[in-house]
């Protein structure tokens, strides 16, 4: 296995998941579906929880692109192993990887919308309603199909990264009971959103103990000569 590739894997993997974690804590001080019209009122009239959802929305096309540098160095990665991956797999694992990272920004931008625009001052608040309406949407595209898409990038990267060797079978379960609870689960508590970065984190770290254990041994040193 390619050890540069695989750190740089988990490197970047790691670097995803903070930036993914504070990111949607930030964007979870906007108001959610349920909250009253003068929480969503008081929130527009300004204020520091407006700062910190601008704050998560600048955050998460940070958190994409550290995703999109994890996914090339994986796919890089797999490129190296042996057998080489099969190419439907493979293009799915691009695919669903892509269609997340796209799905995550139109999420995050219409949850912050309303946040952003009394942040920047420079229209007038968003009415209760419409701020409701466009969280339902950011909902929908992050928990109905964000998290399908990253469920299928994560049951197609821990398929290829065992048949190649590199994750062994405890740690494979692990991957694809965390990769079904993404593609099958229907939920939208915040406890949903942790399960992608947990996934990467087990990955990234599987990664660097393989890297440890597929050192080349040194090389015996030469009887000197009599």
């Amino acid at each position: 296995m390619n050890r540069q590739r695989a750190r740089l894997a988990a490197g970047t993997g790691l670097l995803f998941a903070a930036l993914f974690v504070v990111a949607l804590l930030l964007l979870r001080r906007a108001p959610g579906l349920a909250a009253p019209d003068d929480r969503y009122a008081s929130f527009q009239a300004g204020g520091g929880d407006g700062l910190l959802v601008a704050v998560g929305l600048y955050l998460a096309p940070l958190a994409g692109i550290a995703f999109l540098w994890h996914m090339t160095a994986v796919r890089a990665l797999l490129d190296t192993l042996v057998p080489a991956p099969p190419a439907m797999a493979h293009g799915l694992n691009l695919l669903s990887g892509v269609l997340f990272v796209a799905m995550l920004f139109a999420a995050t931008a219409s949850v912050a919308a309303p946040a952003l625009a009394s942040w920047l001052g420079q229209a007038p608040p968003v009415a209760p309603d419409v701020a409701r309406a466009l969280t339902a949407v950011g909902y929908a595209l992050f928990f109905v199909f964000a998290v399908r898409g990253a469920g299928m990038f994560a049951i197609t990267t821990t398929t290829l990264l065992r048949a190649g060797g590199v994750l062994p079978g405890p740690v494979a379960l692990i991957g694809y009971l965390l990769a079904a609870f993404l593609l099958l689960a229907a939920s939208t508590e915040p406890a949903t959103t942790l399960v992608l970065p947990a996934w990467v984190v087990l990955i990234a770290v599987s990664l660097l103990v393989h890297t440890r254990r597929d050192r080349p041994a040194a090389p015996a040193a030469e009887p000197a000569p009599s």
